[in-house]
């Protein structure tokens, strides 16, 4: 496709649907809707494609002419992200794992800090537990004891940000969408 067709495609609100690299293969890849925020240009002159996928904070950057990529006839005004103050649910896309029950999300620069939403101390342990193991963290370098009830606040930040969200624990009960967690520093 020559580049002037792809920047007639690649306009900012043009719905798009897109299969991950990884699931292309797959005899029933699944197939993500979303919507094209902007273009930029790429290595040597290519065109990437900002998309973001419905019900995500991130955006993808293909190449406008990537085949897992597929321009819809539909143009809309590309919608407003929420901002402002969340209630986490279990998410990979935003870093909310959902373990022993619990949900648990690594924190820091290189996420070596966790933050665990409960208030029940013995399921943010477990949940600590179950995650150090997945990820291959030696449970001895685990400082249960460093364990600190708080109440929090989870709240989205602008796209583009170095982190979709980011938790206050300067929170106190009965604050709006203050929740109870447990906070692991490293």
């Amino acid at each position: 496709m020559t580049e002037t067709a792809l920047e007639s495609l690649a306009v900012t609100g043009r719905r798009v649907t897109f299969t991950y690299h990884r699931d292309r293969e797959l005899p029933d890849a699944p197939v993500h809707p979303g919507i094209v925020t902007g273009t930029e240009p790429g290595l040597n002159g290519a065109l990437l494609a900002q998309v973001r996928l419905d019900g995500t904070r991130c955006t993808l950057t293909p190449p406008a002419d990537y085949e897992g990529l597929t321009y819809l006839d539909e143009v809309v005004p590309v919608p407003d992200l929420p901002m402002g103050r969340f209630l986490p649910v279990a998410d990979d896309r935003n870093a909310f794992y959902e373990k022993a029950g619990v949900l648990l999300a690594p924190i820091g620069e290189d996420g070596e800090d966790w933050v665990i939403v409960t208030g029940d101390a013995v399921k943010a342990r477990a949940a600590a537990a179950e995650y150090a193991e997945e990820t291959g963290v030696d449970l001895g370098y685990v400082d249960f004891d460093a364990l600190e009830p708080c109440w929090a606040v989870f709240e989205w930040e602008a796209e583009g940000s170095d982190c979709p969200w980011t938790v206050r624990w300067d929170a106190t009960e009965g604050e709006v969408m203050a929740v109870r967690i447990h906070y692991l520093p490293a």
